[in-house]
């Protein structure tokens, strides 16, 4: 069975875990959970990430899914990718958590297949039996606001997009 790792902005890595758990009942054997930090050091966390692939990986090899190609929990990720046994998948999401989860016992190859097979397929429109039309730009997180630039904020002395706003404020 192969070992799973998940490796992610925090705290997505161990939401994921914990999702995993409640799903299951309990957290199976053999999932472990890297939230990578803003002000981590990725040397330690390449390092951290070794020896938990040594601790979780099991006949068939080990399975690291991270979040977002091209940042940094995957690049940490992508490190671990000449490894023997070890696979790499950017752009994790529940579903492909949960087909890793149900085919860990099949070759890594095979498991690779089936991970990815369940993002594609989780990911599904809901509502309107015909999608907005495009804008063909795409400026941001949010849409443009009437000066035609997508709100931000600033903290600290970042600035990123601005939180959307709650389409459920009631919370449900």
């Amino acid at each position: 069975m192969a070992g799973i790792l998940i490796i992610a902005h925090a705290p997505f890595a161990t939401a994921l875990r914990e999702c995993i758990a409640h799903i299951y009942g309990g957290l199976p054997a053999r999932i472990g959970a890297i939230d990578v930090m803003p002000d981590c050091d990725p040397t330690q966390v390449i390092d951290f990430a070794q020896s938990e692939l040594d601790r979780l990986r099991e006949e068939n090899g080990a399975l690291v899914l991270t979040d977002m190609f091209g940042a940094t929990p995957a690049n940490i990720a992508s490190r671990l990718a000449s490894l023997p046994s070890v696979r790499v998948l950017a752009g994790v999401n529940l579903p492909m958590l949960v087909r890793a989860v149900c085919y860990r016992a099949t070759p890594l190859d095979t498991l690779v297949a089936k991970a990815l097979d369940g993002a594609a397929k989780g990911v599904q429109a809901i509502g309107p039996a015909t999608p907005p039309a495009a804008t063909g730009a795409d400026d941001g997180c949010l849409p443009a606001t009437a000066t035609g630039t997508a709100p931000c904020a600033s903290t600290a002395g970042i600035t990123g997009c601005a939180s959307a706003p709650n389409p459920n404020p009631a919370g449900s």
